[in-house]
């Protein structure tokens, strides 16, 4: 899965550093059920006032379980995305991402998440090929 990179933003990139803006617009547009989840998790996470929100449901369909992973696989899309929105992300498996206030990336909840155990614990047989 790629982006879709119009002609103006490759000729940008060509010439030097982009705009990250124009970056998180791309990643927006080329990745949108990405972009939905992540947003979705971000927006709860701030309604709630708690350190850390995170998606749970699966994607619908295989297109949508690769746009996730391609988003939170890359380095530079993640870290866009986390400028953007102001958060941590932190990802277990197909679908589920997770968005920690800065401040809680030292946590006990953020360890958790991100420990080999978390990680084990989140597996699950009808998600053993996703």
């Amino acid at each position: 899965m790629s982006l879709t990179v119009s002609p103006t933003l490759l000729d940008a990139a060509e010439r030097g550093p982009v705009d990250d803006a124009d970056f998180v617009a791309c990643v927006r547009e080329s990745l949108p059920y990405a972009w939905q989840t992540v947003s979705r998790v971000v927006a709860e996470l701030h309604a709630s006032g708690a350190d850390h929100a995170d998606n749970i449901e699966p994607p619908a369909t295989e297109a949508d379980r690769g746009q996730l992973l391609r988003a939170l696989a890359s380095d530079a899309i993640r870290g866009g995305l986390e400028r953007h929105f102001g958060v941590r992300l932190a990802f277990q498996n197909c679908h589920r991402v997770a968005a920690f206030q800065p401040a809680a990336v030292d946590s006990a909840t953020y360890r958790a998440f991100i420990s080999p155990r978390g990680q084990l614990l989140n597996q699950s047989p009808e998600l053993r090929n996703c």
